[in-house]
């Protein structure tokens, strides 16, 4: 009889992030038959298809959706076990510093610091803040041992060979609205009721990737600019307009603003992924784990469901 595994589990976690067999086996190390034989073991485990195969990639079905999300919550939880487990074994000292775009850096990163170190007390670890080409600069020449990226549509093709990725989480975007907006009460808008809006977008220096108005919204009316996400946010929960947030930056929101949820087929979203060197060391490890973990930790609260008290 057909039973879940980890390894299983795991794949079709990945699998449903990258929306195809061929990107998940890129990125998992696996070949594209192994991938399809464990999504069909899984498949078998499940009693139902986990996807919706077409040229286009692939979509969960409901027996999918439902094994995704309770995968999301086993595989936290078994990254934090492997945390923990790490500290009884060994005491990982030294200095580790991690780098992380602008939004990484507002919620995901610093959870993830606060679990590593309180598992290592032994271990230093500095944030530094700045562009993704510069990240993966300074992981290239060793002055950074974990970046944290964004990549997908509307981002550069970024230079990753040689490099080891890791799917922190396969975000979706919301927008940020005043609590007193007629939006704020709303499950759910669509995005030719943005159209109207005044929009706060991001300013920073040429070149680097900034989140402007919706992506699919033709024509925005963008009311003001700010560089830092607390000015954005501060703007917004001021009523002064809307602005898009990214998921991960959900625990930041500040009071007097809400996030309400786009529906739009035509964004196909972004990842958040961890990148190291091909061997990375223990303490570059552990902090990897601890980004998926939190990862799935914000991912599950913004699905509705309760969160699980923090490692």
């Amino acid at each position: 009889m057909a039973e879940f595994t980890l390894t299983g589990l795991r794949i079709v976690h990945q699998v449903a992030a990258a929306g195809s067999f061929t990107r998940a086996a890129e990125t998992l190390g696996y070949t594209q038959s192994a991938i399809s034989r464990q999504v069909a073991a899984m498949e078998a485990a499940a009693g139902a298809p986990i996807f919706d195969r077409s040229r286009r990639g692939v979509a969960l079905t409901p027996a999918g959706q439902v094994l995704v999300r309770r995968a999301t919550e086993i595989l936290a939880d078994m990254a934090a076990t492997e945390l923990e487990l790490a500290g009884l074994r060994d005491r990982l000292a030294g200095r580790l510093t991690i780098g992380a775009y602008p939004t990484a850096a507002m919620a995901l990163v610093p959870r993830a610091m606060a679990q590593v170190t309180s598992g290592h007390p032994g271990l230093a670890v500095v944030l530094e803040e700045t562009s993704t080409p510069a990240l993966l600069q300074q992981l290239r020449t060793g002055r950074l041992e974990v970046a944290v990226i964004g990549v997908g549509h509307g981002l550069p093709d970024y230079d990753l060979s040689e490099l080891r990725q890791t799917t922190a989480i396969q975000g979706d975007l919301l927008v940020a609205v005043p609590d007193t907006h007629r939006f704020a009460g709303h499950d759910g808008i669509t995005v030719p009721e943005l159209a109207q809006e005044h929009w706060i977008a991001g300013d920073g220096a040429p070149g680097e990737p900034q989140f402007g108005a919706w992506p699919t919204l033709s024509d925005p009316h963008i009311a003001h600019t700010a560089r830092s996400w607390s000015t954005r946010l501060g703007l917004v929960a001021a009523g002064l307009g809307i602005t898009v947030i990214p998921d991960l930056a959900l625990p930041a929101l500040p009071a007097g603003a809400r996030a309400v949820a786009v529906t739009d087929s035509y964004w196909p979203g972004r990842a958040t992924v961890v990148v190291t060197r091909p061997r990375p060391s223990p303490q570059a490890q552990a902090m990897v784990t601890a980004l998926q973990n939190q990862a799935a930790r914000i991912h599950t609260a913004d699905s509705g469901q309760e969160p699980s008290e923090d490692s």
